[in-house]
């Protein structure tokens, strides 16, 4: 999951930065609401965690433009604003949750994981097809029963998949998932872990269609 963080206070933005990246989320942060606004409109964010207090332009403005030019991206607010009506006023302009500052990170994950079981369809915090079994808050991979151990970016890359089964991702698509506005990208980077989770898991899990990109079917067995 490619995730926008928008909070001017560097020492709140480091913490949660930090916290989503060892949970295997991508994270792009931006201090401002101008920049965040041409961010959320010109890039493929999966959820948006926001500020309302922001330089440049409100939190609520930059979610209200986006959702006037239907950009339905998930959206949290992070703000010390904790009235109820202020939680009212971020509810009814588009978000679809609302978290008073100060927080508890686990809260913060608990809520992000109901919005991934939301936009995936699924009633649980697992990802399940044939016989692998994606447990999102752990960060476990379980298949024919067993525990199989992916690096970070691997599970990142298999749970975009799986959330998305039968639909085909172009190498840049997932590129831009896994890695965002970084840099650190060898040329072969997403060919290297689709290897790597063949071999550790079976080697038809994901399709390769030539000069297209991939995808992953869940009718396949792995048997």
């Amino acid at each position: 999951m490619r995730v926008l963080l928008v909070e001017d206070d560097e020492l709140i933005a480091n913490g949660v930065r930090e916290a989503l990246r060892r949970r295997a989320y991508q994270v792009d942060w931006i201090n401002n609401g101008r920049d965040a606004l041409n961010a959320a409109l010109d890039n493929p964010f999966d959820l948006i965690i926001l500020d309302l207090g922001l330089p440049g332009m409100d939190g609520l403005e930059v979610l209200g433009k986006l959702r006037a030019q239907h950009r339905l991206t998930p959206t949290i607010i992070l703000s010390a604003r904790g009235t109820t009506q202020n939680r009212i006023d971020g509810l009814n302009v588009g978000a679809d949750d609302y978290l008073v500052k100060p927080f508890e990170l686990e809260e913060l994950f608990a809520r992000i994981h109901a919005i991934e079981r939301r936009t995936s369809g699924s009633a649980t915090n697992v990802l399940r097809m044939g016989q692998i079994e994606l447990d999102l808050a752990g960060l476990r991979v379980i298949y024919n029963g067993q525990e199989v151990t992916l690096q970070r970016r691997e599970f990142s890359l298999l749970k975009k998949l799986m959330e998305n089964p039968r639909q085909v991702f172009t190498r840049e698509q997932l590129e831009e998932s896994l890695y965002g506005w970084t840099s650190d990208l060898g040329s072969n980077a997403i060919d290297v872990y689709v290897h790597n989770i063949r071999k550790k898991l079976y080697s038809d899990v994901i399709k390769t269609l030539r000069g297209v990109g991939y995808r992953i079917d869940p009718n396949l067995s792995g048997q």
